[in-house]
């Protein structure tokens, strides 16, 4: 059956979009925590610039004579090096090598002998986010015998060069950020969003129409996990395909066998009201193969009240007993028709006096079907290739009883063992419905019991074994205390 796909929620975005929302921030932040220290690295270097004008202005300024540097002089150097006051410790004496317009108070001191990367960053922004025209005392170190320099600079030019800097970097970040985000997008949308495209499309058309084989994805050769994923998505819709269609095949069989099952039953009541009058006859014949016509009727019309129940409902739940099995063999024999089969050699190896613990009719049904098996195996060898043989050996090991069912046929296919016990599985053999050993399956699962192909023998060899009933081994050991 059909579905629509489901429409996609308005107002949701896709995973591409959801990518490009993603990509985008997460570029801008990369380019701020690049801008961060380059600010602070930029005010440092132009603070270091003026420390270098000004070890170079007092080298001049203080190898002349003092009083000799006219004031118009030093006012031209403090402007070429963009300073207001040039001076120098040396010892215990600090000199004023040059000074104009000195304000009457120093807004900020910094020492770029002691400055830290924090206290850079912090200082820049303060700079930055300040107004008007204040002034920093920069203090670093002198070359020579001097113990530091000191210098006196305006702050309004730093900051707007800073703001200068700022923009051009803001203005790269931005073109840095959005080839960035572009090329992540591009590289993440054909690493990994098309890839899940073609994945949803395929989920959504598979989920369609499962039943049709041409909705199965195609797997990529990628070696990654969506390289894994799309093979074992292909995997797993060839297996529900496979699992769909043998579920269509069991619902088409279960409504044919609904059809003909009332038609079936009154059949086969005729039958057993004429196999009741025959069984009147005085015959010895009659009278030694009726009862044996009416009890196959009978297992006839018990069975077409659950025909075929595998696969549409569970089995009756097995009515075990004691029961011996050398004649339950011997009656699987005479059903298959090979007791008359003089080209089948039938070789039964029962212990003597084995009994199990089992349902009578389920058993019978067991062996019957393992049984026609071994004969339609034997039937499709070539004649004249060996001897056809079926042999049925029963032996106890402790509590479990152990049937085996053997013959000399050409063995089950190696393709066919990994299914061997599920409905419609067959060997390949022309006729056979694969049903039988699934039944089979069931009802010894049923008595807790096992069942499977033997391996490394002539033909194909099934073993079933069912353990005993605790209840039943705790009633023979109160018995024998008993006695």
């Amino acid at each position: 059956m059909t579905q629509n796909p489901r429409p996609k929620p308005p107002g949701r975005l896709g995973l591409s979009g959801k990518l490009l929302l993603l990509t985008i921030p997460l570029a801008m932040i990369a380019g701020m925590l690049i801008y961060v220290p380059a600010i602070a690295n930029f005010r440092v270097n132009r603070l270091n610039d003026r420390l270098a004008a000004a070890n170079t202005a007092a080298l001049v300024l203080d190898a002349a004579p003092s009083g000799m540097v006219p004031e118009s002089l030093a006012r031209q150097i403090l402007t070429s090096i963009g300073a207001r006051a040039v001076a120098i410790k040396l010892g215990q004496q600090r000199r004023l090598l040059a000074s104009a317009d000195l304000p009457a108070a120093i807004d900020h001191d910094v020492d770029m002998r002691t400055m830290t990367v924090w206290s850079a960053i912090v200082d820049a922004f303060e700079i930055m986010l300040e107004h008007g025209d204040q002034t920093i005392r920069v203090v670093g170190a002198a070359p020579g015998q001097a113990q530091f320099i000191e210098v006196v600079i305006d702050e309004k030019p730093l900051r707007q060069a800073m703001y200068r800097f700022s923009r051009n970097v803001l203005v790269v970040s931005l073109l840095i950020a959005g080839i960035t985000s572009a090329l992540v997008y591009l590289a993440l949308h054909y690493l990994f969003v098309r890839p899940m495209r073609r994945l949803t499309a395929n989920l959504v058309g598979f989920h369609e129409n499962p039943e049709s084989a041409a909705r199965i994805i195609v797997p990529s050769q990628r070696g990654d996990e969506i390289g894994v994923a799309e093979r074992e998505l292909s995997d797993m819709q060839r297996d529900l395909v496979s699992m769909l269609h043998q579920k269509s095949r069991l619902a088409a069989l279960g409504l044919a066998v609904s059809k003909i099952n009332h038609d079936l039953r009154n059949l086969l009541a005729s039958s057993q009201l004429l196999s009741d009058q025959l069984a009147s006859v005085p015959d010895p014949r009659v009278q030694r193969f009726a009862p044996k016509l009416l009890r196959s009727l009978e297992r006839a019309i018990a069975f077409c009240q659950s025909t075929l129940s595998y696969g549409r409902a569970q089995e009756a739940a097995p009515d075990r007993r004691m029961i011996p099995v050398e004649p339950a063999v011997v009656e699987v024999r005479e059903s298959a028709g090979l007791a008359t089969d003089v080209t089948i050699t039938w070789i039964s190896a029962i212990e003597r006096g084995l009994t199990i613990d089992a349902d009578p009719d389920q058993l019978f049904r067991v062996l019957l079907n393992l049984v026609r098996n071994a004969a339609q195996a034997l039937e499709s060898r070539p004649a004249g290739d060996g001897a056809l043989q079926i042999r049925i050996t029963g032996r106890r090991e402790g509590t479990v009883a152990i049937i085996e069912v053997s013959d000399t046929g050409p063995g089950v296919p190696a393709k066919a063992r990994e299914h061997l016990f599920e409905a419609f599985q067959t060997s390949g053999r022309p006729g056979g419905s694969g049903l039988g050993l699934a039944i089979a399956a069931e009802l010894i699962r049923a008595h807790g019991g096992d069942i499977h192909l033997v391996e490394g023998t002539i033909g194909a060899t099934f073993r079933v074994s069912i353990p005993d009933r605790p209840v039943e081994l705790l009633s023979i050991r109160n018995e024998r205390a008993r006695a």
